[in-house]
């Protein structure tokens, strides 16, 4: 029988632990198949590592601990839970509960039909009306600019063949968004509705800065539209700036030098310097992550692990 192996990552979640681990284990030993869950700690500053180890101590055949040094980042911590996951199926998960693991079975069940990437989608997003706007304004543009298609990028809930999760971890990226990668190389994806649930304990660790660098990693590792879209973006300007400025001259032959045409070319130099502003920013992200390529720093460093084998 196949083996799932659980992969959570737990930053500051000692409010959400104990019911995390009761209904997860419930859902696990419900599917009577052999099962890991690999917690990763991603550097949190409250007493999760401590509830970890406890939840290790009562199940250290089932449960595994990756401790990192420091906090690394959520996409980094699956990536260290897929370099140690022995099962044939691999599932992320959030450590919130705001998507429940009873679903978990549901997405066996379509993997057992031959799908080796199984996508959700929140269904009756419990949000509020402006996280629910703007993810649906994300997906609809991130999926025009990577072609792919994904529904819910930001639903974590998600199952991969194990042979997808071992290309995602060998992957020598510096970033990686999880749910687009494993898509690019998935041969026979599907996705699933689930239910979505508020975060009932503790706070959102992904401010409105950190959602946007997401975005930006996602653009700019799967897709070279944005620096398209300037190049052809500059053609148009320059070429229409050039017949702005035959108009003008013509203008200035027929009726004479006028002071009236002056705030309408302060406005068209605050549209092009806004623009020339947006387009070095863009430019810049990509450079910005060549670098970190260049340097080869880790992807992350890990100070202890649990039941890995190397304790």
């Amino acid at each position: 029988m196949q083996k799932i192996s659980l992969v959570i990552p737990v930053y500051n979640e000692e409010q959400s632990l104990p019911a995390l681990f009761e209904r997860t284990f419930s859902a696990l030993d419900k599917l009577s198949r052999p099962y890991e869950v690999i917690f990763i700690n991603d550097g949190s500053k409250d007493k999760s590592i401590d509830l970890l180890r406890e939840i290790y101590a009562k199940r250290p055949q089932q449960v595994r601990i990756i401790d990192f040094n420091g906090n690394f980042g959520q996409h980094m911590a699956i990536v260290a839970g897929f370099a140690k996951v022995s099962g044939d199926m691999v599932i992320t998960m959030d450590a919130d509960l705001q998507n429940p693991p009873e679903e978990i079975g549901r997405m066996v069940a379509e993997f057992e039909k031959g799908h080796d990437v199984v996508g959700t989608i929140r269904e009756n997003r419990d949000d509020s009306f402006y996280r629910k706007f703007c993810s649906k304004i994300v997906n609809i543009i991130t999926n025009k600019i990577t072609g792919l298609n994904i529904h819910d990028y930001g639903c974590m809930l998600r199952l991969y063949s194990r042979g997808i999760a071992d290309v995602i971890a060998h992957s020598e990226e510096g970033t990686t968004f999880i749910p687009a990668f494993a898509q690019k190389f998935a041969s026979s994806p599907t996705e699933i509705f689930i239910s979505h649930s508020r975060r009932e304990k503790g706070v959102s660790k992904y401010s409105f800065f950190r959602l946007v660098s997401l975005n930006f990693d996602l653009m700019t590792n799967f897709s070279q539209v944005p620096l398209q879209f300037i190049t052809l973006s500059g053609m148009i300007i320059s070429a229409l700036s050039l017949f702005l400025a035959v108009i003008l001259f013509i203008r200035r032959l027929v009726i004479g030098p006028e002071e009236g045409g002056l705030f309408t070319l302060f406005a068209i130099q605050f549209f092009l310097t806004g623009f020339l502003i947006s387009s070095v920013g863009i430019v810049g992200e990509y450079i910005g992550r060549i670098s970190k390529e260049v340097r080869k720093r880790p992807k992350y460093v890990i100070r202890k692990e649990y039941g890995t084998g190397n304790e």
